[in-house]
Parts: structure tokens; sequence; C-alpha cells
């Protein structure tokens, strides 16, 4: 079991699409699986009984409903003396209750023993998210069982594992003592965090090799966080809580940081990126109305001068997972008719990149997670820098 890998969650998942009689059983209250040799693989030839925690995905694996319930596995010829059968009952539960014909489940087994079973819904972002966490290929009719290897969990497999409930920290202590002394054992404002893991990260080329360099940095950045946070956490443990109310309060404000520093954390490493780079640009800055796109290209003058060509304007919005508010960006720039959004969510479904194409929205992800999109995706789609050469073009043939 490698640090850092896949293979430090998971032993092993068994995968397949629901059939209509999985999904909806008409005349039992528990849904049946033959024993097919992927889910023996899984699970071994010893009848049991256990306990099991079930997730629901819907259409991105953020929309979620959980619920407990019970698996058994057992031979039903244990007694024939050449012949097995083996069957896998669950327990009907609210999850199993969502669960439709062509849904994607996995039977996954941790090394604690434990049981988890995902339900993603058929065609969604979710689905293909789990596809590519578990490394899996196209199931068709099959149910497949594969063994989790030591692939690499790095800063956007760790947001899915998260989103999944599985807490995935990887901390960095060797510069838990600088920051302590540098920001007095509090939270630095994320840009002054944002600088510290560029600082102390080893060497990368934001010019040569910007997609993997922008991933570098966030991921030595969420250590980093990770690290301080757990140190700043466990001195506020120790002083204790007057009241549960100042405990609840306490648990969201960590919670929050977590996720307003993500987004700030994408847009600083992609600013400095972009200077590096020598881009003309500003961010958030006006365009219409109250409208602030995260990065605007060339900038505030120029979009706003009258005779500037419009055909020059570049716009980029930033989220770091695409959900439904991709269509924010859409009114960011009304001088701009093609908009551009970066993301880090791997996997959005065809049916959300189709729309998107249809609205004029050009979707750019670092290459590391071209894979887990279709073919006519990955050829639709821009990397960091496919999309910091469009810039670069527009701008040597102005200026």
């Amino acid at each position: 079991m490698n640090k850092g890998s896949l293979s430090e969650y998971f032993e092993g998942v068994a995968a397949k699409h629901l059939s209509a009689v999985e999904a909806y059983p008409e005349t039992s209250n528990q849904h049946e699986f033959n024993g097919v040799t992927a889910l023996r693989n899984l699970f071994g030839a010893d009848r049991f009984t256990t306990k099991t925690d079930f997730i629901y995905l819907g259409d991105d694996i953020s929309t979620t409903e959980r619920s407990e319930g019970f698996l058994t596995w057992y031979d039903a010829r244990d007694k024939h003396p050449t012949r097995t059968e083996y069957r896998l009952y669950f327990s009907s539960n609210t999850v199993t209750d969502l669960a439709s014909e062509d849904d994607l489940i996995l039977f996954c087994k941790q090394h604690s023993g434990d049981l988890l079973v995902m339900v993603a819904k058929a065609g969604s972002t979710a689905e293909n998210q789990l596809l590519w966490l578990f490394d899996l290929p196209f199931l068709g009719d099959k149910t497949l069982f594969k063994e989790v290897g030591d692939s690499k969990v790095g800063f956007v497999e760790r947001t899915i594992l998260e989103h999944l409930g599985i807490e995935s920290i990887d901390t960095d202590d060797q510069y838990l003592e600088l920051m302590l002394e540098r920001y007095k054992g509090s939270f630095p404002k994320t840009r002054v965090f944002s600088m510290l893991a560029r600082e102390t990260c080893e060497k990368v080329d934001p010019v040569e090799a910007p997609d993997a360099t922008l991933i570098q940095w966030l991921d030595h950045e969420e250590k980093l966080f990770r690290s301080l946070e757990r140190h700043i956490v466990e001195q506020r443990l120790k002083n204790g809580f007057d009241d549960v109310e100042s405990f609840i309060s306490f648990s969201l404000s960590v919670h929050n940081r977590r996720k307003s520093r993500a987004g700030h954390s994408l847009e600083n490493h992609l600013e400095q990126i972009f200077v590096d780079n020598k881009l003309l640009f500003e961010r958030g800055v006006k365009t219409e109305n109250r409208s602030k796109p995260d990065f605007l290209f060339p900038g505030q003058r120029a979009y706003h001068t009258d005779d500037f060509p419009r055909m020059l304007l570049t716009m980029l919005g930033v989220k770091t997972s695409c959900k439904d508010r991709w269509r924010q960006v859409l009114a960011e720039a009304n001088k701009i008719p093609q908009k551009h959004l970066l993301t880090l969510e791997p996997g959005i479904s065809n049916n959300q990149t189709e729309e998107m194409q249809s609205q004029s929205l050009q979707l750019v992800v670092p290459d590391i997670i071209f894979s887990s999109y279709g073919a006519e995706q990955k050829a639709w789609l821009l990397n960091v820098q496919d999309f910091i050469l469009c810039v670069k073009e527009k701008q040597i043939e102005y200026f």
C-alpha cells in the first residue's frame, strides 16, 4: 500500500450497470444479484452478512443521498457437491429506492473490511468521475472486478473522495514551523498563503508546463493548508468550548474556510501563471452592471473602449467545480460572445458539455483530467496551455 495512492482506501471494487430486474424488484423487499465471478473475486467464498454504507450520486458527485443497510453474500447451492450459485442480497433503503435501470453500481471493499455501495445516475458527471477515479473502462453489460492499485491520489482525486465522505488528508509538516512563525499561529489571507505555496514548491515551469504547474501548486498549497489547519484545530480543541453553539460555530468556520480558500487558491495560481506568460489581463474588474469576470484580457480599459476590436477580447471564468453554476459566466461580459470557463471538475457529462457548446461556452481543463472525458469531448476541450496560446495570439496581433 503506497502512501498517496487509491490503495490506501480500497482493496478492490466490483462494478456493473443495473438491469431492470435489479433496479425494480417486484415481489421482494430485497435486491438480488447473481454471484458472478467479479463479485466472488471481491467477496470471496465464505457466507457473510454485514452492515453496509450506501451512497446515491445524482447528476454530479456533490448531489448525494446516504443510507445504511445490509449486504448478505452466500452460496445458494452450498450443499451441492459440485455446483455453486452465489447470490448477493442487499436490503431496500433510500439509496436503492432511487436507483434506476442502467445506473452504475460500485461495490467497494475497504481495508477496514467495511463495504461501501455507490450508485451513480446513468450518463451523469458522477458516473464519469467514479469510472475515472477507479480507472474503469466502459462496462456495457459486463460486471467487472478490479483490485485497486497504486494509482496516485492527487488534488482532484482527493476532492472526489471527500465528496464521498472519505477524508483524504495529505499534509506537509516540514513547513509547519515556518508557517507558525510567519503567521503567528493563525491563517493568513489566501493570496499570501498561495505565495507561500509557490515559494516552497519544488521547481516547476509555468511557461513550458502551465498545466502541470497549476496542479502542482494547488496540490502543494492544499498540503500546507491541511498541515496548518490541523495544528490550529488541535490547539482550539485543547482549549475546549463554553457550549455546544460555540463548538458548532467553530466547526462551520473550518468547513467554510476550506471551501472559500480552494476557489481563491485556483485564481491566485492562475494569475501568477498568466503573469509568467506575459499576458495582459485584469482580475475581477467590471464589465456591465455589477458583472465581474474572474479574468478579463487585455483588461477593463480595452473592454470599455468602443473602437477596440471585440474579437481580441477574452474573458475567463474560474470555478473549481461546475455543477449548474457555469451558466453564471454567460452574463459576465456581453461584448464577448465566446466565453471561456476553467474548471478542475473531471468527467462532466455529455449533456452538460453539449449545452455549453450550444451557449458558446468553451471549457478549459488541466490536461491531467482529459482522460475523464469522452473522445468527442477531448477534441473540443482546451487545456491551460491551449488557452494561453489563444490569448497570446490575439495580443501579439494587436499590441
